[in-house]
């Protein structure tokens, strides 16, 4: 049984070092009528209509109305769709004008082809397999400092089970570590007590929007463009989101004078203002705050007592060299504010930075700022979901003590975070400049995170032609470029846009390789789409 253990451990690690993902092959990227999809939605309106006379005890008229406002449109319609035609690709390869569905749509680094970072797993696997580390063929297989992580992560888990549920704040040891972390990155100290560990940043966030979220009359301060987490964790929680419009001419920037305005806005129609959220680096739009912008971000929530949501899951994706993440914890306590000054809330997820293991569920939350009465309410809502899974809790320690110098995984560490992130910063740049060489488009400086977010001018006719079919304009020009290229990209729409604006979001994370092609697709199909639509 050891035996197979070991063997297993080793195609483990064996299979971190292949590359198993293949390049694109495009057909016509022309557009053309789509038969299957027009049955897959038939059979559903059919499935509908009866639907209505059934004697079933739960209807549309009959749930929780909060559900039905919400939406989130990065698994959106578009994505259905997607997921449709790929299906219909497997049964016959020849059924549309594209060999595979290439999703852009969210950020989900490994699913497009990027390798897990080795010390990671590595790690992971020994905890998984503790009896791995009684084996002496284990010191031949695994690097010194993964044996020795592994074994300090187990004493931290009572009986070493992984299996086992933890406190519901996460494992103490764990927290120490993510705390020391937290220090070292900030300078300033971090209290193992303030970290709450989740399956991800989201349920961190439905669990702030839960506690300050009481009615129509509490709102939240929310970027436009905005993630749709946000707004449907707002709608589910029955809130109000209170826009505030990011400035796209200045590069997405967030202007003091329209949060206030907004505020006052908000407040003048009975809505007490709870919270702001800040998405830095931003997400969908790419921009990474300077630090005197933080500053006066944090002077605000302090002066109009509003607690300051930060979401930090993009701090490791800076790509340009006159920008830097600050965490706004490390702002606010470099301008003197402490724990009773102002109320913080940071996320971190293992979902993104140069890691990507968003299957893994692994995050965290920092609060900061709370009476101890309130806290035991956070500490109750965590317990009701009795932990986050372990291998998550073990990931986001891993992320915030990653091998240091010296270490045997240390070299191997480097090579691995600096290629993903390099690779990331060349494969934004490439697509900024494809995207703003297409006519009427016009698209900002990819400073971090994973997305573009190009602006498109529509012709009229497009625009009339999108109306015609009940659809945003955006969402019409997304559809016509799925069922052309097989390119999978979100609507502006779905995240918020200035009106009369029309946008897209399209991640940066196909493998470098693939990057060219779909770049010389997106601008083949534009140019038919203008010329087609040309008023």
């Amino acid at each position: 049984m050891r035996r197979f253990l070991i063997n297993q451990a080793k195609g483990l690690v064996d299979h971190s070092r292949r590359q198993h993902h293949k390049s694109p092959s495009f057909l016509s990227p022309q557009s053309r009528p789509l038969a299957s999809l027009s049955r897959f939605f038939s059979s559903t309106s059919e499935m509908s209509a009866s639907d209505s006379t059934s004697s079933l005890p739960v209807t549309l008229d009959s749930i929780n109305p909060k559900v039905l406002k919400c939406e989130y449109a990065v698994r959106g319609e578009i994505v259905n769709i997607a997921q449709k035609l790929q299906e219909d690709l497997k049964a016959n390869k020849d059924a549309y004008p594209f060999d595979e569905i290439i999703y852009c749509n969210i950020g989900n680094p490994q699913s497009l082809g990027q390798l897990p970072i080795r010390f990671f797993r590595e790690v992971l696997a020994l905890c998984d397999h503790a009896s791995l580390l009684d084996e002496s063929e284990t010191h031949g297989l695994f690097s010194t400092d993964s044996i020795d992580r592994a074994w300090k992560i187990l004493d931290q888990i009572p009986g070493r089970a992984t299996g086992a549920y933890s406190h519901s704040q996460g494992i103490k040891g764990l927290r120490d570590v993510i705390a020391a972390g937290i220090e070292a990155r900030d300078g300033f100290p971090a209290d193992p007590n303030d970290i709450f560990l989740t399956d991800g940043a989201s349920p961190a966030v439905h669990m702030m929007m839960q506690l300050l979220l009481s009615s129509k009359k509490d709102g939240i301060l929310c970027p436009i463009p905005q993630y749709p987490l946000y707004s449907a964790s707002i709608a589910l929680h029955g809130g109000s989101l209170v826009p505030y419009y990011l400035d796209e001419a200045t590069g997405w920037g967030l202007e003091i004078s329209d949060l206030k305005k907004q505020l006052e806005e908000a407040r003048s129609k009975g809505i007490a203002v709870r919270a702001l959220v800040v998405i830095n680096p931003g997400n969908p739009t790419g921009q990474v705050l300077a630090e005197d912008n933080q500053r006066d971000i944090v002077n605000f929530c302090k002066q109009e007592g509003l607690v300051l949501l930060a979401d930090e899951v993009y701090q490791e994706n800076v790509y340009v060299p006159d920008k830097k993440f600050h965490s706004f914890k490390k702002v606010a306590r470099s301008l003197g504010y402490g724990e009773k000054d102002i109320s913080l809330v940071s996320f971190q997820s293992v979902s993104k930075g140069y890691y990507g293991e968003c299957g893994k569920r692994g995050g965290y939350m920092e609060v900061t700022g709370f009476t101890s009465d309130v806290r035991e309410q956070i500490y109750k809502m965590a317990s009701v979901n009795l932990c986050s899974n372990i291998s998550g809790q073990i990931l986001a320690s891993l992320v915030m003590s990653p091998p240091k110098p010296g270490d045997d995984s240390y070299d191997s560490y480097m090579a691995e975070r600096d290629g993903i992130l390099s690779s990331m910063a060349k494969r934004a740049k490439t697509l900024e400049d494809g995207l703003n060489s297409l006519e009427g488009v016009t698209c900002n400086r990819a400073e971090g995170a994973m997305y573009l977010f190009p602006r498109i001018n529509l012709p009229q006719k497009a625009i009339e032609a999108a109306e015609a079919e009940k659809t945003a304009p955006d969402a019409f020009y997304c559809k016509r470029l799925l069922n052309a290229t097989g390119v999978v990209v979100v609507p502006g729409s779905g995240f918020g846009q200035a009106p009369g604006t029309w946008h897209f979001r399209c991640t940066i994370l196909p493998q470098e390789d693939k990057i060219p092609a779909i770049v010389n697709r997106l601008t083949e199909f534009h140019k038919s789409f203008m010329d087609e639509f040309r008023d």
